[in-house]
């Protein structure tokens, strides 16, 4: 065997879902347990498909698991191996013919599939010249009557034969996959391979797991090995088999899962958004365990594998990320450039691997993703460090591609993520960008007294997002007033620019409110053309450098009667005064108020969302991290 990967832990990753069970206990039971699990990544349908001896029975059902669960208990399967999955439309309409799992040609070969076959409709061609017919209109068929024609071609029934069907078809695959296949004349075997798509096997004592997220498995198994891109692994109750593409052995290492099946169940809130608003004060302060430096004024963020004379040596840093990632960047720029003076530019990754973006050789790139498997961020790591650059990554899953692939990085270490709406490993990811600007700031302007200064605002940190949790009933008080309300205007300056559009993005994802961010001074080129007495604003107004300003912005709202909400600092008496509403935050330092603002606007958003009676954990057409372009 060669070398070991190195002992990681896994964390959370992405949409649809697959998970799949070989061993001596019945297998229907762990499937839908395991697609409980996977809910939150947001689906339209779910399938269930069992061997059992007499042949593959599917059950289909197009909503919730609970209608795929009424499916079952109508018509009972019953067997030790199975394979099932939710899925999230890419390709065809939300129906029960393109549910997975699909079928081959011969009717004995079942596979689920996460990810996108860019090249189906090429193959799908070619295949119906050679006779081949489908029921669906997915790539994911086509996939599943690729590999049965090779395995019976092949004629080799054994389970190196149908690993070998699975290699042959993947090898014409132009696109991203997790998948899991299962055959009749293979009976004990079931295969999984992935490239782009992450899957986890579990290990167990007779009995061994495939899940495309190890939270779907952690209640039956801690022992996990994470699969490479181009890996194929062969499971059977006692034991498996891991090789590549390319036909040759791979090395593997078992891995411990950290957290436990009560690590992802919501405990007393009623949905997991919630929960983990309320587990910032731990995952911030989490994000600054054993990271902060009083001998030296400084951070120590040890990950990024660059000598300080090295990190001296940049003179450009560009940040990158999707959706709340993104935002997160956007911040990163002002306090990295406010307290280290470099000059930062933040780039959509989804932009940024199709644009030539000129780069020096002193440029620093990081790229930022809660899950670590972020299709058009790893896109990005993958450009830019082909092109030279030296590329960090930030994300929350120590066992990701982006961790695996990148040159060094920053780890949230906010745990298990499971509402779809990002929360805490937003604030982890701002507290990152606080520790870069003073690590990169240390080592160039900022003296040692300012560098004390700001690890003692860290130090404090979490308890004053605590104190702001505990105006969670005023703040949802606030909510239900403005509940019914069809738009919203969020306003901030400076760094709570992208704080505001944060907020826009967490009422949009799970309310479905048309809602916009703008920088405050915005407000009269042309956003007050939508302020009225129907729609609330609201402003990010702390004592800062621009306070003055945004009270001015405040009263041209209130001049054309649009209702007004202020997160403003505590003590502060003038914005009662011209708001409608006010929440205020802890005073602090302007590089700490983003992620101070930000928690009451969660909480907002999430009360909103609450009192319309939405899907919090689910929002409509979302994912928890989007896989596929």
């Amino acid at each position: 065997m060669q070398g070991l990967r190195p002992l990681v832990t896994i964390q959370l990753l992405i949409m649809c879902g697959i998970v799949g069970y070989v061993g001596k206990a019945e297998a229907v039971p762990i499937l839908l347990d395991g697609l409980r699990r996977l809910e939150y990544r947001g689906y339209d349908s779910s399938g269930v498909a069992i061997l059992n001896g007499k042949g593959i029975e599917v059950r289909k059902a197009v909503g919730r698991i609970a209608d795929l669960a009424e499916v079952i208990a109508s018509s009972p399967i019953h067997g030790h191996l199975g394979i099932s999955h939710t899925r999230w439309a890419t390709h065809g309409a939300v129906t029960w013919d393109n549910a997975h799992p699909h079928f081959d040609a011969s009717g004995k070969l079942v596979l689920v599939h996460n990810g996108v076959i860019e090249n189906y409709l090429t193959l799908r061609e070619q295949l119906v010249e050679r006779g081949h017919t489908f029921k669906s209109q997915t790539d994911t068929e086509v996939l599943a009557h690729l590999i049965g024609e090779a395995f019976d071609q092949a004629g080799d029934v054994s389970t190196g034969g149908l690993v070998s069907a699975v290699r042959v078809a993947l090898r014409q695959v132009i696109g991203t996959y997790g998948i899991g296949v299962v055959h009749h004349d293979v009976p004990g075997t079931l295969v999984g391979a992935r490239r782009g798509s992450p899957l986890v096997l579990g290990v167990g004592d007779g009995q061994h797991f495939l899940a495309s997220d190890v939270s779907a498995i952690v209640n039956y198994t801690r022992d996990a090995v994470y699969l490479n891109d181009y890996e194929i692994v062969a499971l059977r109750a006692d034991g498996f088999d891991l090789s590549t593409l390319a036909g040759s052995d791979a090395s593997y290492q078992v891995s411990k899962v950290e957290y436990t099946a009560e690590d992802v169940d919501k405990g007393k809130y009623p949905h997991y958004m919630l929960k983990e608003i309320f587990e910032q004060p731990t995952t911030v302060r989490d994000a600054l365990r054993g990271r902060l430096s009083p001998e030296e004024a400084t951070a120590k963020l040890g990950g990024l594998n660059m000598a300080n004379s090295e990190l001296r040596a940049v003179e450009r840093i560009v940040l990158s990320g999707c959706g709340t990632a993104f935002h997160s960047a956007m911040v990163g720029e002002y306090l990295i450039e406010s307290l280290a003076r470099i000059p930062v530019e933040c780039e959509f990754a989804s932009e940024l691997r199709y644009r030539n973006l000129p780069m020096t050789r002193d440029t620093l790139v990081f790229v930022i993703s809660q899950s670590g498997e972020t299709a058009d961020t790893l896109a990005a790591l993958r450009e830019s460090r082909r092109k030279g650059h030296r590329t960090l990554g930030i994300c929350n899953n120590v066992a990701s591609t982006i961790a695996r692939e990148s040159d060094g990085g920053v780890y949230m270490h906010a745990g298990p993520e499971i509402g779809v709406a990002a929360t805490k490993s937003f604030t982890s990811q701002l507290t990152i960008m606080v520790l870069l600007a003073l690590l990169m700031g240390r080592i160039r302007y900022l003296s040692y007294a300012e560098g004390l200064e700001i690890l003692r605002e860290l130090e404090a940190l979490p308890g004053k997002v605590a104190k702001i949790l505990e105006s969670e009933a005023h703040i949802a008080a606030i909510a239900r007033k403005y509940a019914r309300s069809q738009n919203f205007l969020f306003m901030g300056r400076q760094a709570n620019y992208p704080i505001a559009l944060e907020a826009a993005l967490k009422l949009k994802e799970i309310s479905y409110i048309a809602a916009s961010g703008y920088p405050s001074a915005e407000l009269k080129h042309g956003v007050i053309a939508l302020v009225n007495e129907e729609t609330p604003s609201v402003f990010i107004t702390p004592r800062d450098a621009v306070y003055e300003k945004n009270l001015s912005n405040i009263e041209e709202v209130k001049a054309r009667k649009g209702p007004v909400i202020a997160i403003g600092t505590e003590g502060d008496k003038s914005l009662s005064r011209t708001a409608d509403d006010v929440i205020l935050i802890p005073d602090s330092p302007d590089y700490l108020t983003p992620i101070l603002a930000t928690i009451p606007l969660q909480l907002f958003a999430y009360h909103i969302a609450a009192e319309l009676g939405c899907d919090v954990d689910k929002p409509r057409n979302l994912a928890k991290s989007v896989t596929v372009e």
